[in-house]
């Protein structure tokens, strides 16, 4: 079975966003790869980060994710920061890469201009994410768009170390979901639903209590025209509601559409807002068993033990083949 690797950057609070464009996405993959799932608290103190909200946070995603779907069972699960071998696997790639790969990186470019000082974290964490890819032998690595360069710079660091050393890698692939659906921030609906937006008028939290999310459905932007009708170039806040509502009720657009026909947007809204709360209240009560529970530590010990085994291995195998074996 094919592996695939998911990272998951403990910043910000998950959003309803994140989990019908994403986690859904990952829940119906399980059953098709050999799946594993880490939390990239490495990659998060690339910029300052308040020690005790990373610590609870790190706990939150991970327990969110499980309570989302995401079975122990099928993946593993772990914490970046567990496995020391990584940050000792990605020494021995940055020796291997070249500076002008990596400060040809978008998002470096982009988030080195927004800061005066950075830290030199942010131009090798590319870097650090191909240790994550590489350790690990994955094939498939979900991937936004504009994190397609990363995984391609892991491919090309595996090829040199291959070529320079023999093989030691397989080449990684990234998977590209163009089709998923990305669901759009409540109050401009002209961008996505962001965890890391200032403004929450706009993005429901998983942690959202029934009487917020409510609230924010109800606010939500809309048009004029009082029909419920799919067209996202016209009817963007609509056309957004609708995606929300086909997503949690299973139903087709289509079908929502010729449902609501005679009736206006306080009542669609009503019924997104009903079904949306009652969806989360139940995410939200298989979060509440976990996130202090002893299961979630039995599971994040099993897959750092696991995962601990493979990068090990794969380390003293890099080692042997640069000479640095005793």
């Amino acid at each position: 079975m094919k592996k695939i690797l998911t990272g998951l950057k403990p910043t910000g609070e998950l959003t309803l966003g994140n989990y019908l464009g994403a986690i859904k996405q990952m829940v119906a993959m399980q059953d098709q790869y050999d799946s594993y799932l880490f939390v990239a608290d490495l990659h998060a103190i690339t910029v300052s980060q308040n020690p005790l909200e990373l610590k609870s946070r790190i706990r939150k995603f991970i327990a969110m994710y499980i309570a989302c779907g995401i079975d122990p069972n099928k993946n593993t699960i772990y914490i970046q920061s567990e496995n020391e071998y990584i940050a000792n696997i990605s020494w021995l790639l940055e020796c291997n890469t070249y500076y002008g790969e990596a400060s040809r990186m978008i998002q470096f470019k982009e988030k080195s201009k927004e800061q005066a000082n950075f830290s030199v974290g942010l131009l090798t964490y590319p870097i650090l994410m191909a240790a994550d890819i590489l350790y690990l032998d994955a094939d498939f690595v979900p991937v936004g768009i504009d994190q397609k360069q990363h995984v391609e710079l892991a491919r090309d660091i595996a090829m040199r170390f291959n070529s320079k050393y023999g093989p030691t890698f397989t080449l990684p692939e990234p998977l590209i979901n163009d089709r998923a659906i990305k669901i759009k921030d409540l109050k401009n609906p002209a961008k996505k639903m962001s965890k890391s937006e200032e403004n929450t008028a706009g993005v429901i939290s998983m942690f959202d209590d029934p009487a917020t999310i409510k609230q924010k459905i109800m606010r939500a932007t809309t048009d004029s025209e009082n029909i419920i009708k799919y067209d996202e170039e016209k009817k963007p806040g609509i056309s957004n509601l609708l995606n929300i509502a086909a997503l949690i009720s299973g139903k087709s657009i289509n079908e929502l559409e010729k449902e609501f026909k005679d009736q206006g947007y306080k009542e669609f809204k009503e019924y997104v807002a009903l079904i949306t709360a009652k969806h989360i209240g139940e995410i939200r009560k298989r979060y509440d068993e976990l996130i202090n529970s002893k299961e979630l530590d039995i599971i994040l010990d099993k897959g750092r033990d696991k995962s601990k085994k493979l990068a090990s291995a794969k380390l003293k195998l890099m080692q042997e083949k640069m000479g640095l074996i005793r």
